[in-house]
Order: C-alpha cells, then sequence, then structure tokens
C-alpha cells in the first residue's frame, strides 16, 4: 500500500527531497485529500462484513495488515512534515509572510527548520519571530524550545534566550535531566556554542531556583559539559546569599573536580561563604590554599573579613587586618572606613567612633551618606537625639545629601518617643529633598499616631500611603489593627481585618494575637475564639502570647472550665506556660474563691521551676483572705519567707485587711508590726483599715490614736479616712465631732458625700 501514491504526490515529494522546486507554481498544484493521516485512519475497504468476518478470523493478517497500515501512515506523515518544512523554508527566503498559512505544525518541524536554519541565522531568527507572531497558544517541546534559544544565542539575542529558558524551567513537568539533555541533543545540530549551558545556569539563579541550579549543574558537569567558571560563581555567589553555605561548598568542590580555573571572583565569593558561616579563622588556610593556585586577595577580600571581624565584635583583628594591607599593596578604602565605624559603633560606642570619623578625613577620605547613617542610627539607638541633630547639620555642611535611611531614623526615633509633631518636620523635609517615603515610612508615622491614640490621624496617613502608590502590608494593617484594639475600637478593627483579608494580605501571627487580646480584654470571648479557630485553620501557629489573652479573656469572665480548656489546648501543643500563664490562671481561681485548685497550679509552677513573682504570691494570699481563711494566708506568707520569698507592702494589707474581715484585729496589729519590723511603712490604705474597723466598732479612742500615729509617722489622711471618723462619731451620736472633721475634710480639699 506504501507504493500506491499518486503520481501528483510522487512528483512533488521528489521535487521537495531533491530540491527542485525553484519557484512557487508547484505549491500551487492541489494535493489529493489523504484517504488516512497518522491521526485519523478511514479504511472503506473494512465496511465490508464478509471482509470484516475474514479479517477477525485471521489473527497474522490482521497483525500484517495493521503493520503495513502503520508504516504508510508515519511515511505520509514524514512526506507531510518534510514538505510543510521545505514549504516554511522557501516563504522565509523569498521574505514572505505566506508561511502563516502553514496548517499542522508542530514541534518536530520546528526543531527541523531551525536545524536548516543553522547557515542563516537570520532566517532562524525571522522563523522564530513568525512563531511568536503568528502561534500564540502554540505547545512546544522541550526541543523546539531548545533549538529556538541556541538560534537566538548564536544570534547574541541572549536576553530573548534567557527569556525561553525560563519558560523552559517553568514548564509544568519539565525535569532539570529533561531541559539539559534537550539542550544537548539539539546542540551541535544548531552549531552552538557553550554559552547556552551557562545562561541556563544564571536563569535558574535569577529565578531563585537554586537547588534546581545545582542539580542541573551537576547534570551538566555528568555529560561533561560544565559551564564556564562565570556561571559557576553566579551559582555560588547566590547560594552563598541565601545562606544555603553547605550546598555553596558542595558545588565549589564539584567545580574543583571538573578542573575549571578559578578567578578572583571565586575566591571572595567563598571567603564571603566562611564569614557568614562564622569561620573567619578559617579563611587564613583557605587563602593560603588559593595563593598556592595563583590567586591573591584583593580589597574585596580584605574588606568582606574586615566586615566579618566588626560583626562578630573582634574589633582589634580588623584593625590589625586594615593595617596589613599596604604589605600588599593595598589601601583601605571608604567601604573599609564604614565597615570599622559601624563596628565600633556596636562596640566601644560612639565616642571613639567618632574620633575613628576624624582619623578618616585625615586620610583625605570624603564621608559618604552611609558613614553618617550609621553614626545617626548609633546616636538614635543611645536615645542621643541632640548628638544625632549634630551629625545631621555637620552631614548637611559638607554637602552629603540624607538619603531615606537618614530622614527614617529620626522620624522612627521621634514617633517612638511620642514627638510625633518633630516626626512630621522630617517627614516633610524627606519630600522636600525629592525622596519618595516607602511603606516603612508610613508605617512607622502610623505606629507613632496609633500611640498616642491619634487613630483619625493614623487612618489620614493611611490614606495618603495608598494615594501614592504605597501598598499596605501585613505590618502596617497589624500597626492600625493595634491602635485601634488598644483604643477599644473593635468594630473598626473587625471592619479593617476584613479589608486586609479582600485586598490579599494574609494575617498573620501578630494579626490574631492582637484582636485575640483585643476581644479578651473587652470580654467578648466568642469573637476571641472564632479568630483563635480561624488560625488554626490557617495554619497560623498561636504561641504563649495568644493563649495567655485567651486565659485572661476567660478568667475574668470567671469562666474557669473554659479557661481549663484552653490550658489543655496549649499543653497538647507543646506549647509551655510561662510565668503570665500561672499568674493568670491563679489569680482566676482564686477570685471565684477555689484557692486549692490555685494552690495545685502554684506547685506545679515551682515543680517545674518558674520562679513565683509577688504578684503571685500576694494572689494567693488574697485568695484566702477572700474564704474567710486569713490564718491560712499567714501560714502561707510564713512558707513563703522561708524559700525567700521577701513580702510588699500590699502583702501585709492584704493580710491586715483579710484579718479585719474576720474581726481579729489584734492579729491585725500584729501584721503591721511585723511589716514595720520588716522596713515597710504602713501606707494610707494600712491605716485607714484598722482606723475604718474602730470606727465600725465604735472604738473612736483606738480611731483617734491611729489616726494621731498615722499623721506622726507622716502618712496624711485621705477622703476616705475622714469620711471613716465621720461615720464613727455619728453612729456615737456625736455630732459635734463628726461636723469637727466634716469641717476639717472641706478644709483639706475634699468633698464628703454627705451619705453618713
Amino acid at each position: 500500500m506504501a507504493t500506491q501514491r499518486t503520481a501528483t504526490q510522487r512528483l512533488i515529494y521528489q521535487s521537495v527531497i531533491h530540491g527542485t522546486i525553484n519557484d512557487g507554481a508547484a505549491y500551487q498544484h492541489p494535493l489529493p485529500t489523504p484517504r488516512y493521516s497518522s491521526q485519523t485512519l478511514v479504511l472503506p475497504s473494512l465496511r465490508n462484513p464478509k471482509l470484516y468476518h475474514g479479517f477477525r478470523e485471521n489473527k497474522a493478517t490482521r497483525l500484517q495488515m495493521h503493520s503495513s497500515l502503520d508504516e504508510e501512515a508515519n511515511s505520509s506523515a514524514c512526506i507531510s512534515d518534510s514538505f510543510t518544512v521545505e514549504k516554511i523554508l522557501f516563504s522565509l527566503k523569498r521574505g514572505s509572510s505566506g508561511c502563516s498559512c502553514v496548517a499542522g505544525l508542530n514541534p518536530s518541524i520546528v526543531v527541523e527548520v531551525l536545524y536548516r536554519c543553522r547557515e542563516n541565522l537570520q532566517l532562524g531568527q525571522m522563523f522564530i519571530e513568525y512563531l511568536a507572531s503568528n502561534h500564540h497558544g502554540f505547545r512546544h517541546s522541550s526541543q523546539s524550545l531548545s533549538a529556538m534559544v541556541h538560534i537566538l544565542v548564536r544570534s547574541r539575542r541572549l536576553s530573548d534566550a534567557q527569556a525561553l529558558i525560563l519558560r523552559m524551567v517553568r514548564k509544568s513537568g519539565a525535569s532539570r535531566v529533561e531541559i539539559v539533555d534537550s539542550l544537548i541533543s539539539t546542540y551541535s545540530k544548531c552549531d552552538s556554542n557553550p554559552l547556552v549551558f551557562d545562561l541556563l545556569i544564571r536563569t535558574y539563579v535569577q529565578a531563585r531556583k537554586l537547588r534546581e541550579a545545582s542539580e542541573a549543574f551537576r547534570i551538566l558537569n555528568t555529560r561533561n559539559l560544565c559551564p564556564s567558571i562565570n556561571a559557576c560563581n553566579c551559582l555560588l555567589g547566590g547560594l552563598v546569599k541565601v545562606g544555603w553555605v553547605d550546598l555553596a561548598w558542595e558545588v565549589y568542590r564539584e567545580v574543583i573536580g571538573s578542573g575549571l580555573q578559578l578567578n578572583i571572583f571565586t575566591l571572595n565569593i567563598m571567603i564571603n561563604a566562611m564569614c557568614k558561616d562564622r569561620k573567619i579563622e578559617e579563611t587564613k588556610l583557605f587563602l593560603s590554599d588559593m595563593e598556592q593556585k595563583g590567586l591573591f586577595a584583593d580589597i574585596v577580600t580584605y574588606n568582606t573579613l574586615i566586615n566579618a571581624y566588626c560583626r562578630e565584635g573582634l574589633l582589634e583583628e580588623a584593625f590589625e587586618l586594615m593595617k596589613s594591607m599596604s604589605t600588599r599593596g593595598l589601601k583601605p578604602e571608604l567601604f573599609t572606613y564604614n565597615a570599622l565605624l559601624n563596628g565600633l559603633c556596636k562596640k566601644d560606642g560612639f565616642a571613639r567612633a567618632r574620633r575613628f570619623l576624624d582619623e578618616m578625613l585625615h586620610t583625605g577620605l570624603n564621608p559618604d551618606t552611609t558613614t553618617y547613617n550609621i553614626l545617626l542610627t548609633e546616636c538614635c539607638r543611645k536615645d542621643n537625639i541632640s548628638v544625632a541633630e549634630e551629625i545631621y547639620s555637620e552631614m548637611l555642611a559638607r554637602g552629603v545629601n540624607p538619603d531615606l535611611v537618614s530622614f527614617t531614623t529620626f522620624i522612627r526615633w521621634f514617633s517612638r518617643n511620642g514627638n510625633i509633631d518633630q516626626a512630621l518636620v522630617y517627614f516633610r523635609d524627606m519630600k522636600s529633598a525629592g525622596l519618595i517615603p516607602d511603606s516603612v515610612v508610613y508605617t512607622i508615622l502610623i505606629d507613632g499616631f496609633c500611640r498616642k491614640c491619634m487613630i483619625a490621624e493614623a487612618l489620614k496617613m493611611r490614606d495618603e500611603m495608598l494615594q501614592r502608590g504605597c501598598p499596605m502590608d501585613v505590618v502596617t494593617f497589624n500597626t492600625i489593627l493595634n491602635g485601634l484594639c488598644k483604643d477599644k475600637m473593635l468594630s473598626d478593627a473587625e471592619d479593617l481585618f476584613n479589608e486586609m483579608v479582600k485586598r490579599g494580605v494574609f494575617p498573620d501571627f501578630y494579626t490574631f494575637s492582637t484582636l485575640i487580646s483585643g476581644y479578651s480584654k473587652d470580654g467578648n470571648m466568642n469573637k476571641a475564639m472564632n479568630l483563635f479557630e480561624m488560625m488554626i485553620q490557617m495554619n497560623v501557629k498561636a504561641d504563649i502570647v495568644t493563649y495567655n489573652s485567651l486565659l485572661d479573656g476567660f478568667c475574668k469572665e470567671g469562666e474557669m472550665a473554659k479557661a481549663s480548656e484552653i490550658w489543655g489546648d496549649m499543653v497538647s501543643r507543646k506549647i509551655f506556660p510561662n510565668q503570665i500563664s500561672y499568674g493568670t490562671l491563679i489569680n482566676g481561681f482564686c477570685s471565684k474563691g477555689c484557692v486549692y485548685e490555685a494552690l495545685t497550679f502554684w506547685e506545679e509552677m515551682v515543680e517545674k521551676g518558674i520562679k513565683p513573682t509577688n504578684v503571685i504570691c500576694n494572689t494567693i494570699i488574697k485568695g484566702f483572705c477572700r474564704s474567710k481563711n486569713a490564718e491560712k494566708g499567714d501560714e502561707f506568707l510564713n512558707k513563703m519567707i522561708f524559700k525567700g520569698f521577701i513580702p510588699d507592702r500590699i502583702t501585709y494589707n492584704t493580710l491586715v485587711h483579710g484579718f479585719i474581715k474576720g474581726e481579729n484585729i489584734d492579729k491585725a496589729f500584729v501584721m503591721i508590726n511585723k511589716m514595720e519590723n520588716q522596713g515597710l511603712v504602713p501606707d494610707v490604705i494600712t491605716y485607714n483599715a484598722i482606723l475604718n474597723e474602730f470606727c465600725r466598732q465604735g472604738r473612736m479612742e483606738e480611731a483617734e490614736l491611729t489616726l494621731r500615729k498615722m499623721v506622726k509617722r507622716g502618712t496624711n489622711p485621705d477622703r476616705y479616712t475622714y469620711t471613716s471618723l465621720i461615720n464613727g462619731y455619728v453612729s456615737r451620736d456625736n455630732l459635734k465631732e463628726a461636723f469637727r472633721y466634716h469641717d476639717k475634710m472641706l478644709q483639706k480639699g475634699f468633698v464628703p458625700d454627705d451619705k453618713f
């Protein structure tokens, strides 16, 4: 069947193969429509039932016919593809757009056309441009893309070639092996050059696909096609930049093994890797090894090492290294001095850094914006704003223009310290200098307004930020949310949270924690729990701060069962309670009168080595006193004193009140004596507790003695003192004394409530 071609088909096929077509006439002969193709097969003869029956019974005949049909289909497809290739080439050579009429274009045809264009790169480029313009949805294979890359690289159209490589890299399902092998398989037939493989590695690195770049490098290496040292440096530099130092060393060893000649860039990249890995001492051996290979440290090497020493606080070593530069014929530059200046600021403070700046000026080097920014940052960090402003004035006097960092340093300091007006002065100066504020600057100012509870102004700054095209990120949203929650504007906070989600800004841990804390403080535990559940569903990990907010909310609402559930969930997630967690829960139980449950958590806290604070100790004592068991509170205090706890005035005042409520005033006096023996002076609260109890019992003589003792000790009576005395005398029908204290009260500036 393969031999049964029409005369017209044979003529055209021979003309195509032998190149005898010399004009467009042959293309105008209408070709007979094939009765089958490689995709659609029509077999009219098999529609006869008798023939079909015989065909079914004779298996051997059936296989033979299938084979014969496949051969004919493949042969026909091959003829069709070859014909299309010739047609495309013919159109390209004539400079015609006739190839836009080509139907049935497939990747194999693209590859073949490009192979045939290897001697005429202009034709190849025309074809690539034709594909880009007329076949937008064309599904390329790795081979067709590779062939196009080779032609473009040979034509020095590297950015276009890189765009195609990026397309290959991002192609769904394409492995590194497939990409590399497709580039290799089309390499020789396109007469390409090794720059293609360099471009592959660079594209991976620039696309931040560093692991894939390393894998592609290894595959090329196994195929004996190692990229150039510059491409290898690009890969090494990318790995070191993101901190993948171990992988960088693996690639470096493979580079060495490939026999490539290293250069100074390789040396500096690996020195930087060692410094990032905090292996500065090992750099000496590495540099010695490099010198044996003919590579010597340059100014970049020294700057990298000096900067690393300064980061580690090894200033003496950094200065020694700077001094040794002259032995190599190298002279410190501005970067060198800036690195040392930064190190001095962080370790030795501003004074020595300032002297070092003067030394730098004597060498003839002029400080730049970075130099002054280092000093400004240090002054603001130390809250020495007056010196920072002096440095700023000097900077302007020397003709050094402040940049975004300079202005942001001042804006941040003034905003955090509550001087929002001065922060706005620098903000306006920034804009006057032609600098465009970024999201960081706007967020700092928004935070400054929120700290001053100026929410309306914060929102105005947010509006300006959006008008200037600065997108709000999660930090900006969190800053405003924090301000709204602190101002108890929870409805507005909820609206802002919804806006945040609509804008596609994903809430983070701080977002949820801020809102949960706001709702918990407001007592809206349903909202707080809804947000907590959303947080868990979004795989945002809650931490101890989140759980402490929920515990505090439930404890304040008296819902101790819910608080216990939250505690159990927290522990099950391996989030361990801290001092605040225990203090919150203990206070919750004590407030409900469940002192023994509180003591259980107290003992657990002590067993885990968490030291109780005075507040927690006082909470337990207060719990006993509220349960009318001040004696137990006193016993607990004695135990704590034995363990090193030092009671404060609040401790004793709590017990004094506890004993008075238990009508044990004598014991209350014992507490006051203990208090005084420990060097603690009773305050007005202490005296008022005793005095009020005497007045309540009608023991006015003891009340008067307490008042005199109080005044003698330098404690002035307050409104509550006078009210107790007035009520005491009224209850004894001694209105004369009651009015006397009433008049005294007015003389002291206290307003009586006249409800005695």
